[in-house]
């Protein structure tokens, strides 16, 4: 449910991305697009944060949108 909500959303989520992580690319996110373990693969290496981390900021902002 997640790829799909992912998916859904993938514009106003990589709008959000953007606004919470500014060094995050379109390209890299374009190259994630719909796939949340490569998001949150993506996210971890850019941010240097742990996947629990990643993967709470992810929700975090799904939830909003």
């Amino acid at each position: 449910m997640d790829d799909d909500r992912i998916t859904g959303k993938w514009t106003e989520l990589k709008g959000r991305l953007r606004e919470a992580y500014g060094e995050l690319t379109d390209d890299e996110l374009e190259q994630t697009r719909g796939e949340r373990e490569q998001l949150e693969g993506l996210l971890q290496q850019r941010l240097g944060k742990t996947k629990d981390e990643v993967r709470q900021a992810v929700d975090r902002i799904l939830d909003k949108i």
